[in-house]
């Protein structure tokens, strides 16, 4: 596994539970700003926990990502009636336009995730670190070191869905890095391969296993078992069951 790791100047952010400013202003990015230096200073020191609260912090002085939805008309209206012989509605939805800082925003959100995401590495705590750098993603979906931190997250959880999303991540990787810097990308993907095809059989085993034994526990009422019970390829690309004393 390849581990990313970085300088505290380049550690990145995670979502906080706190609510922002119901009137979004200059100041509160500005004070966000000054919140995560002093996070950054708390994670140069080591402390995680302290840089994690503050990064959190930081992140309740900034609005929450808008699902920017269309505007529907309302039922009596005629535009909104579906076209003879088409079966579609007019395009005649509104999009919300963009607040002025709202890309401004996009990236503070994105940069603080990310480093909440660094202190969640640090502090061994994997799976929230992915969902940390999931968040910075959403804001910005090229943030290389959050797809480094969460491909090597993910990794760590080692599980068959985990590993797929890592080589989706490294994958990703390869198509915004320069050639020059893909090289540990390529290693990581190739080591990958036999750890999904091994966790997807182990999985997958544990699955069936669990399968049998509630069929054995029905099927042992009536003096049976699933081993009373065969799958054979049919040729078909199915399989046929027969049943065996």
């Amino acid at each position: 596994m390849t581990e990313y790791t970085e300088s505290a100047r380049n550690v990145e952010n995670t979502t906080s539970d706190q609510q922002p400013s119901p009137n979004l202003e200059l100041g509160d990015i500005q004070q966000a700003d000054e919140l995560k230096a002093e996070g950054n200073d708390h994670f140069r020191a080591k402390s995680w926990d302290e840089a994690l609260a503050q990064y959190r912090s930081a992140l309740g002085h900034l609005p929450k990502r808008k699902v920017i939805k269309p505007i529907s008309p309302p039922p009596d209206d005629p535009e909104a009636k579906v076209d003879s012989g088409k079966g579609k509605q007019r395009e005649t939805d509104e999009v919300e336009e963009p607040e002025p800082l709202a890309s401004e925003c996009a990236k503070a959100r994105a940069v603080l995730n990310a480093n909440i995401g660094a202190c969640y590495v640090k502090l061994g705590d994997h799976k929230a670190a992915v969902s940390a750098c999931t968040e910075a993603l959403s804001d910005d979906p090229v943030y290389i070191k959050a797809l480094q931190r969460r491909a090597a997250s993910s990794e760590q959880l080692n599980t068959w869905s985990s590993l797929a999303s890592a080589q989706e991540d490294y994958t990703k990787l390869l198509e915004l890095l320069p050639p020059s810097q893909t090289a540990e990308v390529k290693r990581s993907l190739q080591q990958l391969k036999p750890r999904v095809a091994e966790a997807q059989k182990r999985e997958t085993d544990e699955m069936v296993d669990k399968l049998k034994g509630l069929g054995n526990s029905i099927l042992g009422n009536f003096g049976l078992s699933t081993n009373n019970f065969k799958f054979e390829p049919n040729g078909q690309g199915g399989y046929s069951m027969n049943f065996v004393q």
